[in-house]
C-alpha cells in the first residue's frame, strides 16, 4: 500500500520539487520560446502582408500576374510551414528538457530517500544491540548476585560441557 498511496512527506516534497521545476521553465524557458515564436509570427504576418501588397500591385500593372501569384502563395506556404516545424520543435525541445530535469530531480529524491533509510535502519540497529546487551547485563547482575546462584550456575555450565 505504501507505493500506491506515498506519505504526505514525499508528496510535498515532490509537490515543491515539481512547482520550482515548472516556475523555473515559466521563469527561463518560456520566455524566449514565446518571444521566438511571436518574432516569427511577426515575421510571417510582414511577409504576409509584402504578399499582399504584391498581389494589389499585380493586378493594377496586370503583367506576369500569374507568376508573381503563385510566387507570393509558395513563400508564404514556406514560411507557415518553416513556422509550424519550428514551433514544433521548440515545444518538442522544451517537452524533452523538462522530462530530463524531473527525472533528475526524481532520481535525487530516490538517493535521499534510500540514504535516510539505511541509515534509519543502521541506528534501529545500533538502538537493539544496545538494548540487548544492557538486558543481558541486568540479568546477570541479578543471577550473580547471590552466590548460591553464582555456584549453581557454574555447575551448569560444567554439567553441559562436552567432553570427549
Amino acid at each position: 500500500m505504501g507505493l500506491v498511496m506515498p506519505e504526505f512527506g514525499l508528496f510535498f516534497w515532490m509537490l515543491l520539487s515539481f512547482s520550482i521545476l515548472l516556475f523555473l521553465l515559466k521563469r527561463f524557458a518560456w520566455g524566449p520560446i514565446l518571444k521566438g515564436l511571436a518574432d516569427r509570427e511577426m515575421s510571417i504576418e510582414e511577409a504576409l502582408k509584402s504578399a499582399e501588397n504584391a498581389k494589389e500591385e499585380m493586378l493594377n500593372l496586370q503583367a506576369g500576374n500569374e507568376k508573381i501569384l503563385k510566387k507570393a502563395i509558395f513563400e508564404r506556404e514556406t514560411i507557415v510551414k518553416e513556422a509550424r516545424e519550428l514551433k514544433e520543435s521548440i515545444i518538442r525541445d522544451a517537452r524533452n528538457e523538462a522530462t530530463i530535469e524531473a527525472n533528475k530531480v526524481m532520481d535525487h529524491a530516490r538517493a535521499s530517500i534510500e540514504r535516510e533509510r539505511i541509515a534509519a535502519i543502521s541506528e534501529i540497529k545500533s538502538l537493539i544491540a544496545n538494548f540487548s546487551v544492557e538486558i543481558a547485563e541486568r540479568i546477570l547482575q541479578e543471577k550473580l548476585a547471590d552466590e548460591s546462584k553464582q555456584k549453581e550456575l557454574i555447575q551448569n555450565y560444567i554439567d553441559q560441557i562436552n567432553l570427549n
